[in-house]
């Protein structure tokens, strides 16, 4: 038997229907991909009040994209991958699968908890999405289960989750994880040096508008009221490729929910940034003058295919 490092991810027992959420969304049929976390196995154990609840996944030694960027500036190669697997792993999560070989369908699943801390990298920076403890199914002519408008990280909630006026179809959630994708996307290009200048320290999304440990209160204000979004940075809009991949993230956190992207649409986006950039800057360096003028703008993708611990909380 081959030997390999395996992650434990432990719940209390009074964290029993996270695990048990979680273990379900796993094992759905169709939950097998290359850019969603390998799942194992689930045990208990112990017993009564001192019992633990194990998930066992695959293990990644680079950990979550938040951590790595923490510690690492990237290049404009390395976004595009992050970025490009990353989309693509939601995309696949959002889609319904008819048939799975020997499987039922898979259903469409949204995240609901989409955040960098949420996605793992490989040892080569593709990236993987885990932590399924909040996902929804949506089986086609089912209701979802359980499901509370107000769930998630604060700090990534959609506007509409902030206001609590969530309808409870299938789309609306879709584009919440959607909208948290655009702040993740905007951490990405916050630490990528292809542009001509310093790159700062890492922040989290709206760290700098209301610190580390805003309240719902203070998300509400900025995010609903006054309709503010992390800012880009003068000198990203000066490199062609960040520049296209500030227009996208835009599109992503817009605050009418309908007109985001799918994830799908954003893995297209990304894929032909990547392809015109590399074309114009030899592959061997992370050209520092792109400048705007020189490349002829991506033809973007329209939004065809969107189908009809910070603590969360």
């Amino acid at each position: 038997m081959m030997n390999e490092y395996v992650a434990v991810k432990i719940f209390p027992i009074q964290n029993k229907d996270s695990w048990q959420n979680e273990r379900d969304v796993f094992t759905t049929p169709g939950m097998k991909h290359e850019n969603i976390l390998r799942y194992i196995t689930a045990e208990k154990r112990g017993s009564h009040l001192e019992a633990e609840l194990w998930l066992i996944s695959e293990f990644h030694d680079r950990g979550s994209l938040s951590d790595f960027l923490k510690g690492n500036v990237i290049s404009w190669t390395e976004l595009c991958h992050i970025a490009e697997s990353m989309a693509r792993g939601l995309a696949y999560l959002h889609e319904d699968i008819p048939r799975h070989k020997g499987e039922g369908p898979k259903p469409a699943i949204a995240h609901r908890d989409f955040k960098s801390k949420n996605i793992l990298l490989r040892s080569d920076l593709t990236a993987v999405i885990g932590d399924f403890g909040l996902a929804v199914c949506f089986e086609p002519g089912k209701p979802p289960g359980e499901t509370h408008g107000q769930v998630g990280t604060r700090r990534y909630m959609a506007p509409e989750v902030l206001e609590g006026a969530i309808n409870f179809q299938r789309d609306a959630f879709l584009r919440i994880d959607m909208y948290a994708m655009g702040l993740v996307l905007w951490e990405l290009v916050s630490r990528c040096k292809a542009a001509d200048g310093p790159v700062d320290e890492y922040m989290l999304p709206f760290e700098e508008e209301v610190g580390q440990h805003p309240s719902l209160e203070d998300l509400q204000e900025i995010i609903v009221h006054k309709k503010m979004r992390p800012v880009f940075k003068d000198l990203w809009l000066k490199h062609s490729g960040l520049a296209q991949v500030c227009e996208t993230v835009e599109e992503c956190w817009d605050h009418d929910a309908e007109a985001r992207l799918s994830a799908g649409c954003v893995e297209e986006r990304i894929s032909q940034i990547r392809r015109l950039i590399t074309t114009i800057a030899p592959p061997t360096s992370d050209h520092h003058a792109l400048l705007v003028s020189t490349v002829q703008p991506v033809l973007m993708v329209t939004n065809v295919d969107l189908p009809p611990k910070e603590s969360s909380i």
